[in-house]
């Protein structure tokens, strides 16, 4: 059973249709990315498929008891506001001081960082502390919305081979949305491409090869799946003839 499946998924927003007929489920221990233009729909369906927005039609299952952590593609704190990491890190939930080192280890951060002002961190930083609080939570799925944005290139790639590294040690699975083709389409077992409705969907290999891909994103990417390739120390079935698993229309 999916960790989380949507099927036949609608959103409107305002009386304009956002999302049509999208279909989509994420396995324990998978990375999944959702490509797409602006205005594709991308955060809307993330926040329909975490509950924080009804479809219009269409249902999300979701496995009993599922632990979701979250990281946003923005959050502002005011910098007039007095926010250690430490003290971020224990909001909602006063998470031990154990446990905050060990996530803080895992994103690579020292633990003399929870002592430093959240307004004070570097981009990467910033984005690293958002991962250590969302896998405190010790996450079955792991949720990313554009959680790269504003980091280069290379911060980008340390920032997903992280990811993977945080993925083998929870077993959980990834679901990411991201405009960083360069990077993304290797750092997962499976892409989504959307806009609007799933234009097609597979393999990174696959998707990029598309016409679907192609006629959105040009043939910029072309080559570049060679960045930065995750290890494999599982197998995913190969069969994508389910239509929420792989294949284009």
């Amino acid at each position: 059973m999916p960790l989380i499946e949507a099927k036949d998924l609608s959103v409107s927003r305002g009386g304009r249709p956002v999302l049509r007929h999208v279909d989509l489920a994420v396995e324990r221990g998978e990375i999944v990315t959702i490509v797409g233009p602006n205005g594709s729909g991308k955060s809307t369906l993330l926040q329909a498929l975490i509950g924080a927005l009804k479809p219009d039609e269409g249902r999300v299952t979701r496995v009993p008891g599922l632990r979701i952590g979250y990281v946003p593609q923005s959050l502002h704190i005011d910098a007039t506001m007095p926010m250690p990491v430490g003290r971020f890190l224990r909001l909602p939930h006063a998470h031990d001081a154990l446990s905050r080192t060990r996530a803080m280890s895992t994103v690579g951060l020292e633990p003399d960082v929870e002592a430093q002002q959240m307004t004070a961190l570097s981009g990467g930083q910033f984005q690293r502390v958002l991962l250590a609080r969302a896998i405190l939570m010790e996450p079955d799925l792991l949720v990313l919305d554009e959680a790269t944005r504003g980091l280069d290139q290379p911060g980008t790639a340390a920032f997903y081979k992280i990811v993977e590294e945080v993925r083998q040690a929870l077993d959980c699975g990834v679901l990411m949305v991201s405009h960083d083709l360069h990077v993304v389409m290797s750092a997962s077992d499976r892409v989504i491409c959307l806009n609007g409705h799933v234009c097609c969907h597979g393999t990174p290999e696959t998707v990029a090869s598309a016409p679907e891909y192609r006629a959105l994103f040009g043939f910029g990417t072309q080559g570049t799946l060679a960045l930065y390739r995750h290890a494999h120390d599982h197998v995913h079935d190969d069969d994508h003839s389910h239509d929420p698993r792989g294949g284009c229309e």
